[in-house]
Parts: C-alpha cells; sequence; structure tokens
C-alpha cells in the first residue's frame, strides 16, 4: 500500500502529527455541503465513500449536518494512514461509518456500490490520476458523482495571508500542492472523458478565526512543514511571527483578545459518472 501513497504524506501524517492536524486544520461551510447534499440523484439512504479521510474532520461534519444527517445509510472511509486511522476511530461515532486502509486506485468497495464518492483536502496527492478516476468510476452506481472539497488559504484576501503562504511554500521540496497540480489536464483528457461527463466548480469565500498560535499551528501541521528538522521548523516559526507582527491587510475581530479575520475560499470540484 505504501507504494501507492507519497512519502510525504507518510511521513507528514504519520503516528505523532494527527492530534494537531486534527484540531487546528479549519472545517468547511455549511453552504457547501448544502451544496453537495444536491448532486446525488439516488434517494436517501445514500452510500457514501470518503477517500482520504484523514482524521475524519470532513466525515463528522457530513454525519451531523442537517441536511445529510439522516440522509447518509452508510459511510465507507478509506484511508492510507495508520496513525490517522486510529485517530479518526477516536473521532467517529457513528454507526454507520466504518474506515479501512486504501488508497485512491484501491479502495476495496464492490462495483457500483456508490452514491457518492467525497474527498476532503485530499485528491491532490493522488500519484495516478487514470487509476484512480477507473476505480471512481467502478465503485460509482449508473448516476454516482465525485466531489473534490478544499478549503484554501486566500492569498488574494490579506497581504499577511500571501506573506505567510510564501514562507510555508518555500519548503515544499516537491510535495503535491493544489494550485501546482494538473487537475484541469487530466480532467480532459480521454482517461477522464470516457467515464465522465465535464468537471462542475464551485466556490464560497469565508472567513475562520485567527490568533497567532491559530496562525501557527496551522502552519506546522503541513505535512512538509512537520517533517522539517527542528532547526528548520523554529526558523519557520520565527518568520511567522514577523509576518503576523508585521500584519499587513489583517482585519481584527477583537484587538484586545488577539483575534482577527482568517480569509479562506472552499472549492468543490463534481465530475458526474456517464
Amino acid at each position: 500500500m505504501a507504494a501507492n501513497v507519497h512519502t510525504i504524506a507518510q511521513t507528514g501524517f504519520g503516528t505523532g502529527t494527527n492530534e494537531l492536524y486534527d484540531r487546528i486544520r479549519p472545517s468547511y461551510p455549511s453552504e457547501s455541503l448544502s451544496y453537495i447534499r444536491q448532486l446525488p440523484k439516488s434517494t436517501a439512504p445514500l452510500n457514501v465513500v470518503e477517500i482520504g479521510a484523514g482524521t475524519g474532520i470532513f466525515t463528522r461534519v457530513l454525519l451531523t449536518h442537517p441536511e445529510w444527517a439522516t440522509s447518509i445509510g452508510a459511510l465507507r472511509a478509506i484511508e492510507p494512514s495508520v496513525g490517522m486511522r486510529d485517530f479518526w476511530t477516536k473521532t467517529v461515532k457513528d454507526d454507520r461509518a466504518t474506515i479501512v486502509e486504501g488508497t485512491f486506485d484501491s479502495t476495496g468497495i464492490e462495483d457500483g456500490w456508490a452514491d457518492l464518492i467525497v474527498i476532503a483536502q485530499a485528491f491532490h496527492w493522488c500519484l495516478d490520476h487514470g487509476k484512480a478516476l477507473a476505480e471512481f468510476a467502478r465503485i460509482l452506481n449508473k448516476d454516482g458523482a465525485v466531489v473534490l472539497i478544499w478549503n484554501i488559504e486566500d492569498r488574494e484576501a490579506a497581504d499577511w495571508v500571501a506573506q505567510l503562504c510564501k514562507c510555508r511554500e518555500a519548503h515544499e521540496n516537491g510535495t503535491p500542492q493544489l494550485r501546482l497540480n494538473p487537475l484541469r489536464q487530466s480532467f480532459s483528457a480521454p482517461g477522464y472523458t470516457s467515464l465522465f461527463h465535464p468537471m462542475e466548480e464551485r466556490e464560497w469565500s469565508y472567513y475562520a478565526l485567527a490568533t497567532e498560535q491559530i496562525v501557527t499551528e496551522r502552519q506546522l501541521s503541513w505535512s512538509y512543514i512537520s517533517v522539517l528538522p527542528p532547526d528548520d521548523k523554529a526558523k519557520v516559526v520565527e518568520d511567522i511571527k514577523v509576518i503576523l507582527e508585521r500584519g499587513d491587510g489583517k482585519v481584527w475581530i477583537n484587538k484586545e483578545e488577539g483575534t482577527y479575520q482568517y480569509p479562506y475560499r472552499t472549492l468543490v470540484v463534481v465530475s458526474r459518472k456517464k
């Protein structure tokens, strides 16, 4: 299984990194969940597969969202990281939901079982789009769809966010990133167009709560930052502190309490099976 998973994902999301990741990563706007709920053509209860389920951030949101809470018959989560699977098991308490080891191109799900596949904050890690798309088409029913969703820091909304991203991205070292991912190229290739209708996109802007601690820890939760040597990681923390103290474009919520807006965009990409 490890051969199908990027090496940085194996180490950066390994045992010992997941409590921080789960605690500090943002949730998803309710509107995006409402939009996704309108996509399945099948009637409830729905069979949902979540690939790259991680620590269960999106799983928990989906299971408890007002428009989803009574719509799910079964949710089968797939996650290659044993550390993340263990954390998911501790935090997802719903008899409809299970998790097993697997990858984008090897889910172990039966043919045609899924009404919907959801992949939250994870598809940029896919190493072979062609194999993954074939697997998605295999496990979806005839009216099924794949939903990819990402929370993205909005570097256009505030200079401090742009500076923060530049600081962190200096350490990417070739790890897959959404902004660099050839998603649109892959989704216009024959391996996609023979199986799925043209991709659909929706986007929402929102503001999460920020403090110096939240922003710093969120940067440290990135896989390629979590694997840095201690001295390099300490330098990242110092650089973040300088950026936040300068605060270019910072919009305060409560200056006395040290809270301010953390601008985000949530991107949803939908592929409906032919």
